[in-house]
């Protein structure tokens, strides 16, 4: 994965050109000279990346040398300052997680898709991170476990342990499927059967908590033996539970799980468990105070001073010259050290066990180590049932509540949103706001804090809220300075542009038909950052049809903040799902994106159907090992090898036949076809042509391929990787990418009608550096990007194609004629000016 950090000024170009696609193209014409100062800045920036790669490198080696030497010289006391604070708040984009920050130690509890991607966002650094507390196997809370392991690798974390339940270790197993080894970082695994945790920081106890219909079967085998008669997973739907396995590989094959009842044992998905946390800081000694020991004669200064200081910090009585001084008179009271609980109740299932458990009870009595706080990582359906709010009265009042579910509303990803908005004002089509889920709350006896992204609260050195940094007043902000300060902009530059260079748009672009729809949802590689998510591109072929195209980590986040309240329609529209290889940033939003599929089919009231998953056979033995070891997951798949759509390539099985056959008619398609391109090993790119015409070819990751050349032949939309800028060559060759020249040149060769780049090194930020190869038929992705294609209704004839080919030559020559190639114009509602730069604000 490349983690380098290249922070520089994106230059103030932006390409955003839809020729033969029907949303306006805005474009003003410009002197070649303009031109080559633009392309020799945009070189420029550039000068100093190798030097930049070596900075980052020695920054991460230091670090390294940095987080080692603090440990070596920590205060034995405890620390000053511990606060906990939220990350995901729990609403459907962004799954429940807490960031907890000492001088010493940071800590993570639960890990969701969308949690490394607001993390780099809101800079809580995951460098020290070397503890996760994950309460339940399932994927709300590890979605982005796997993502985030990879990120500490690469940053040189040399050790993460992660707690919870036992089968943490067999989730470690199943990522290195598509993770490789993980040499480089020590991962281990501590089940709630061992003995609490302590670091410089706390102390952690692991409290289980197992639900109420699988008590009485915990002695045939005890926790964790799914193996036990009656010990299945509890249905996530009323179908769930009548589905059968849709797809096992055969003996030798990729995946291949041995069918033997004694081998079968083995599985260990438990959903009784689920594990909740007891954490207390550790005392804090009281400060010794000078001026009062002075005062009352102690030799301050002198040899003598140290074992009077280190007995009155003890709470001893000292003697010194005869006169006996108590602790209270030189030093500030000892800080016992708070405790806070994070409890996870995720059915009503789980509500006896929680009310009835021991560990818990204890810290509900005042006067006897009562919780400071207790995070409540609940539904609204099980918060509000009367046993539930019953053992919630019984902390004492100064017991603060936090509840982390889909009823809470805050904006998570600030960023996206002020660059959407920014870009909206260019084009409301291409760009269009994004949007919230608006959840219902309901009242409840004990009014809870509900949370927000950001919010803290303090442990130590006061127990408090702080509210200061929440995302919502950011946005606030961020809402009244676009309005203020770019629409005036807005207004005078396009105002003064069109004016001036005489420019009108054809009614063709501005009133065009609306499918086939496609919608970057991730336009980022390798990991998830603010501006960019990892790979996840929509196909609207109808208004009931949908293909996705990839589908990273957080693909269902960016649904959710495209479509807001109409997410579950477009879920349920999804029938196909295409992952081009097995990389963590082009496939782990899929297991989220299934679970929530199911939901929407349920709550719109139609018939569960699984999707059909064209994609390396080897993602089977990593479904395989998650569905064995976590949650039910085959169920929701009917598996198409991507090598069986190659051409020339014989379908060894009828049902493999029948899936083909069922996904060309579900989409109305002539051919859907693959190739195997330059990148990793099963790799793969992939191409759609419709019956009504139009051709969209998407290559996934790969260097310049002649094989996709083939497939992707006279292709309506080319969507190609362009991971890196030209000159880096020989980088691209290493990773096995593409830079724009050669993606662009990749367009030319097919012939395609147009060309978008997309897959950025998250290097740049906001807009990839490019090169004059740009012309009317190239543009740039960016996330929540919408554009249509033109369908073309043709026979297949020969002299049709002809008709159509001269036509689509026609077409860009009028189109080259009237409009320019680049959005210059409207550059200066994105610039600002600092040392005489222009860049992207």
């Amino acid at each position: 994965m490349n983690t380098a950090r290249l922070w520089q000024k994106p230059f103030a170009l932006l390409f955003i050109q839809t020729k033969s696609i029907t949303a306006c193209r805005l474009a003003v014409a410009c002197g070649s000279r303009f031109h080559r100062n633009v392309f020799q800045f945009c070189r420029t920036m550039t000068t100093n990346m190798e030097q930049n790669t070596k900075n980052f490198k020695k920054a991460k080696q230091k670090d390294t040398l940095r987080r080692l030497k603090t440990k070596d010289h920590r205060n034995s006391h405890g620390p000053s300052t511990v606060y906990l604070q939220v990350v995901g708040s729990g609403s459907r984009d962004n799954g429940a997680s807490l960031y907890v920050f000492s001088e010493y130690n940071r800590y993570l509890f639960n890990c969701g898709e969308g949690t490394q991607r607001l993390m780099q966002e809101h800079k809580l650094k995951a460098s020290r991170l070397d503890n996760i507390f994950l309460t339940r196997m399932n994927w709300d809370n590890i979605g982005g476990l796997s993502g985030m392991i990879l990120t500490l690798k690469d940053i040189g974390v040399p050790e993460c342990v992660l707690s919870g339940p036992p089968q943490l270790g067999n989730f470690i197993n199943a990522i290195k499927v598509f993770s490789g080894a993980l040499e480089d970082i020590k991962l281990s695994v501590r089940p709630y059967t061992e003995e609490a945790y302590t670091d410089e920081t706390m102390s952690v106890h692991q409290v289980p908590v197992f639900g109420e219909c699988w008590r009485p079967l915990l002695g045939e085998g005890g926790p964790g033996n799914s193996a036990s008669p009656g010990r299945g997973s509890p249905p996530r739907s009323p179908v769930s539970s009548q589905r059968k396995e849709l797809w096992n590989p055969a003996e030798g094959q990729p995946g291949h799980r041995p069918s033997s009842p004694g081998l079968m044992s083995k599985a260990t998905r438990d959903p009784s468990l689920v594990v909740a946390f007891v954490c207390k800081l550790h005392a804090k000694k009281g400060n010794f105070l000078v001026p009062q020991a002075i005062a009352l004669g102690l030799p301050v200064g002198k040899p003598a001073i140290g074992p009077l200081v280190v007995d009155l910090k003890n709470g001893k009585t000292v003697t010194y010259e005869g006169k006996e001084i108590r602790p209270e008179q030189v030093c500030t009271p000892s800080d016992p050290g708070p405790v806070f609980l994070v409890v996870e109740c995720p059915t009503v299932e789980f509500i006896d066990g929680i009310c009835t458990n021991e560990r818990l009870a204890s810290y509900r009595i005042q006067g006897q180590d009562p919780a400071a706080l207790v995070v409540h990582m609940t539904p609204e359906v099980v918060l509000k049932t009367e046993r539930y709010q019953e053992w919630m009265e019984r902390f004492p009042s100064s017991t603060q509540h936090l509840v982390l579910n889909e009823q809470v509303q805050t904006v998570h990803n600030v960023r996206s949103l002020k660059i959407q908005t920014q870009l909206n004002m260019i084009h409301p089509e291409i760009f269009p706001q994004l949007k919230n889920i608006n959840p219902k709350k309901g009242s409840l006896r004990v009014a809870p804090v509900r949370a927000e992204c950001l919010l803290k609260f303090q442990l130590r050195p006061l127990l408090e809220w702080q509210r200061y940094t929440l995302t919502h007043s950011l946005t606030h902000s961020l809402t009244h300075s676009l309005t203020h300060s770019l629409t005036h902009s807005l207004t005078h530059s396009l105002t003064h542009s069109l004016t001036h260079s005489h420019l009108s748009l054809p009614p063709s672009l501005l009133h065009a038909h609306r499918y086939p729809e496609v919608i970057f949802l991730g336009t980022g590689s390798a990991l998830p950052m603010k501006i960019r998510n990892v790979s996840g591109t929509l196909l609207n072929i109808s208004a009931g049809q949908s293909i996705l195209l990839d589908c990273g980590e957080g693909t269902f986040g960016q649904l959710c903040r495209h479509y807001g309240d109409g997410v579950d329609d477009a879920l349920s529209n999804i029938s196909t799902i295409f992952v081009s290889h097995m990389h963590a940033d082009h496939h782990t939003g899929l297991l989220k994106l299934l679970y929530q599929r199911e939901r929407a089919m349920a709550t719109l009231g139609k018939p569960f159907s699984p999707v059909y998953l064209v994609a390396p056979i080897q993602i089977m033995t990593w479904l395989n090992q998650f569905h064995d070891h976590c949650e039910e997951i085959l169920s929701h798949v009917n598996i198409i090898p991507n090598k069986f759509l190659c051409d020339g390539t014989e379908v060894p099985k009828y049902k493999t036949k029948s899936f083909i056959q069922a996904v060309l008619k579900k989409n109305d398609l002539d051919r859907f076809q693959t190739c195997h391109v330059h990148h990793c090993r099963n790799a793969f790119a992939c191409s759609i042509t419709h019956r009504s015409g139009w051709k969209l070819a998407f290559s996934g990751d790969t260097m310049p391929c002649e094989a996709f050349v083939g497939i992707g032949k006279n292709a309506t939309l080319l969507i190609h990787e362009a991971t890196l800028e030209d000159g880096l060559e020989e980088e691209a060759v290493e990773k096995r990418h593409s830079t724009t020249s050669q993606a662009i040149a990749m367009g030319m060769k097919m012939n395609a009608e147009f060309i978008m780049l997309n897959h950025f090194s998250q290097r740049y930020a906001k807009i990839p550096l490019f090169s004059p190869d740009f012309t009317d038929r190239v543009g740039i992705s960016f996330d929540h990007m919408k554009v249509s294609m033109r369908a073309h209704t043709h026979t297949r004839t020969h002299a049709r194609t002809h008709a159509r080919t001269s036509a689509r030559t026609h077409t860009r020559t009028h189109n080259s004629e009237l409009l320019g190639t680049e959005l210059l114009a409207y550059c200066p509602l994105l610039r600002k000016q600092k040392d005489g730069v222009s860049y992207i604000c």
